[in-house]
């Protein structure tokens, strides 16, 4: 299967769906994953210092036989390695375990007050070092991203948020967009926490598919990059089995509609 690449604003190219690494925590799981998604046509594979799998992900690719090249690693920083040079230790620890020399994205992972500014200066040093091709943020909202205008040489490429048919966040994607911000949406099917719409039912019957399909393809269709998580192989090959169909727009002004501003992770909203 060919995932459509996103041009990035540093010229860098991203498979538009990628695997979540999030609470994946046994490397037989991992590898179980790891091959299904390898199997169903996942190249990009989304980890974090948080997620504590790094090492597993840096394992199943080696022992995978694929090259380097053809793979696209996210890690994120940890919140409590934000002081710069926590940033860069622990960084090298990151590609240590990711059994890599440089990784393809590198995210800070929230919004830290204070430490965020000198964190970002450390992750623009790192690009310029080559570890890591692209940087970017997560859970940054509009005023940080603001405030980032004040002290980035360089400018984020992404933006990863938590985005979903019940949490469209439209003045934060509409902003991104504006200023040629990649946004990654993870818990793309909100953790499962509102599976029983009418409307998103009503639609996937029409097409013929799953209400988590619906749910991924109507992501894909905001032109943003979609990170679903699963352990379970018959669900990471349903989850990127979304690119022979498309939403309508009817069906796109229907589920416009559904925003409920459910958050089922962090919420950097009020964090100064």
């Amino acid at each position: 299967m060919n995932i459509p690449n996103i041009r990035l604003a540093d010229k860098n190219r991203i498979p538009q769906i990628g695997l979540g690494l999030w609470q994946v925590k046994d490397q037989a799981q991992f590898d179980d994953a790891f091959t299904a998604a390898l199997k169903a046509g996942y190249r990009h594979f989304d980890s974090a210092q948080e997620y504590h799998n790094e090492q597993m992900l840096g394992l199943a690719w080696k022992a995978s036989g694929l090259k380097r090249e053809e793979l696209f690693i996210t890690t994120k920083i940890s919140v409590k390695n934000f002081r710069p040079s926590k940033v860069h230790s622990s960084f090298e620890e990151s590609l240590t375990k990711l059994q890599t020399s440089y990784v393809d994205l590198l995210l800070l992972h929230f919004p830290v007050t204070i430490l965020r500014k000198n964190a970002w200066k450390a992750l623009e040093e790192i690009q310029t070092k080559g570890g890591a091709h692209s940087i970017g943020v997560s859970n940054y909202t509009i005023r940080h991203l603001e405030e980032m205008q004040h002290y980035a040489k360089v400018k984020p490429v992404v933006n990863q948020v938590e985005l979903h048919i019940f949490l469209q966040q439209p003045e934060l994607v509409t902003y991104c967009k504006e200023n040629n911000i990649l946004v990654e949406a993870y818990s793309p099917l909100a953790h499962a926490k509102a599976m029983d719409n009418p409307v998103v039912r009503s639609i996937a019957e029409k097409h013929k598919k799953t209400y988590a399909q619906i749910m991924l393809r109507w992501l894909l269709q905001q032109d943003v990059v979609v990170l679903p998580k699963s352990v379970t192989p018959s669900r990471i090959k349903e989850n990127i089995d979304i690119f022979d169909f498309r939403l309508d727009s009817n069906d796109l002004r229907e589920l416009a509609e559904q925003d409920q501003d459910l958050r089922t992770c962090w919420s950097p909203v009020h964090v100064p």
